[in-house]
């Protein structure tokens, strides 16, 4: 089949979320008197561990944030204390987005070559989307998914069917490119979309799947 469209992911894909999520810890945690060269790793294990809750939807998105203040500070704190705390974390992160410089020129290109650039986010639509204005991404894609109006997150197949649906297109017709070998490549290819992994740290070096550094490196 031709390909007809491109699916970004979102974070660390066409936005470094990573850079803005670690220097935000650092100075939020710093405040409330917790240091340490760990602080960035421990706050994403913990991220991580509570975000899939909530994209399992075992948790509301904004209990998975109570959730991982809890966990990280391991305190017991009501819902308006941790719903606080997180806020001072939201706020340093926020204010830390930034676009990678080849997230732009990758659109572009898909766009030039008559593909539909579309974004599949495991994210809120609300967040997500104030985020995608604020870099001046919205001008470049046509479409964005985010997780908060499915039924769950990314890898469930769901997640991919839908997007399909909104595109109306067939599997074969859509490349998947992202970050997450787990979420965006295993995800999409386990439903029958081509996938790309964006591995711009070299974290999967032996992976057995098509892989590119940058997303100049992007053909389709």
């Amino acid at each position: 089949m031709t390909l007809r469209a491109v699916v970004f992911d979102l974070d660390d894909t066409l936005v470094d979320q990573v850079t803005a999520s670690g220097a935000a810890v650092v100075a939020w945690a710093e405040g409330l008197g917790v240091t340490g060269p760990d602080v960035p790793a421990r706050w994403a294990a913990v991220s991580e561990r509570h975000y899939a809750r909530y994209q399992r939807r075992e948790i509301t998105f904004t209990g998975q944030r109570r959730e991982r203040v809890r966990s990280f500070l391991a305190a017991e704190l009501t819902d308006a204390e941790a719903d606080r705390l997180f806020a001072g974390y939201l706020e340093r992160y926020e204010a830390g987005w930034t676009v990678f410089g080849d997230a732009v020129p990758a659109l572009r290109r898909v766009r030039a070559a008559g593909l539909t650039a579309a974004v599949l986010t495991n994210g809120d639509e609300g967040q997500q989307r104030r985020k995608i204005d604020r870099l001046g991404l919205t001008p470049e894609i046509d479409l964005m998914v985010a997780s908060s109006n499915l039924p769950a997150g990314k890898p469930d197949p769901r997640a991919y069917t839908h997007t399909l649906d909104l595109l109306g297109l067939a599997a074969a017709e859509v490349l998947m490119v992202g970050d997450s070998l787990d979420k965006d490549v295993d995800g999409a290819l386990a439903v029958g979309l081509p996938a790309v992994l964006l591995d711009r740290f070299d974290a999967h070096p032996t992976a057995d799947v098509r892989r590119i550094r940058t997303l100049d490196e992007l053909t389709f």
